[in-house]
């Protein structure tokens, strides 16, 4: 593919919480990084996501006394996953990382910013409420979504799905995302992405 007027590169919680050394850390997340900056320079459009959580935020496990990190508890709007306290507003660990080069980005979109509802995806909270994502894009007239970034099985999934479901075609560059992969979750998120119509693709696929 060659980037048109009608894509967007969508570069997904690049942040330093999830690199090596931060509160969450990807396996392997820095990796992600120098494919990144080589998709950017090829698209003329791109928007970020930050994961912008408040203090004493519902997934993080020390808001839930007597549970830990990766444990599950029920939430109105399901299961929530909790995790380590990380991206809180305003700190290192929820920066952009350093390296990362897309300073043309014309939008950042901050998740997870309510204290009691969680959200992996760009497009809606877990709850369901939309960002706002879907209608900027379908006003900036953009038809196509390119997925990269943190982490695969989570944000970076459910970004992908939600935009196949909000109508826009989607691929996911399979060499510049990393995933946490618990049991077999970056298979099972990549089965769900390609038989929801998400289209698998690498770097090299993507003409400059």
């Amino acid at each position: 593919m060659r980037p048109g007027a009608g894509d967007v590169l969508l570069v997904v919680d690049v942040q330093n919480d999830f690199l090596p050394g931060g509160a969450l850390a990807v396996p392997d997340g820095d990796a992600v990084i120098a494919p990144i900056n080589r998709l950017a320079e090829g698209f003329a459009h791109v928007v970020l996501t930050q994961d912008w959580h408040p203090p004493g935020h519902v997934s993080f496990a020390t808001s839930h006394p007597g549970r830990a990190p990766f444990e599950a508890v029920a939430r109105p709007y399901g299961s929530q996953m909790l995790w380590p306290d990380h991206c809180v507003q305003g700190t290192e660990g929820a920066a952009l990382a350093p390296g990362l080069r897309a300073t043309h980005a014309e939008l950042v979109i901050r998740k997870g910013h309510r204290r009691d509802v969680d959200s992996y995806s760009a497009f809606v909270e877990a709850d369901r409420t939309p960002t706002g994502l879907a209608g900027y894009l379908r006003e900036r007239g953009f038809t196509r979504v390119v997925v990269c970034g943190l982490a695969t099985d989570y944000c970076v999934a459910w970004t992908a799905l939600d935009a196949r479901a909000a109508g826009f075609s989607v691929a996911v560059v399979a060499d510049a995302v990393r995933g946490i992969d618990q049991d077999g979750s970056v298979a099972r998120a990549w089965a769900e992405m390609v038989a929801a119509g998400v289209e698998r693709i690498a770097t090299g696929d993507i003409a400059a």
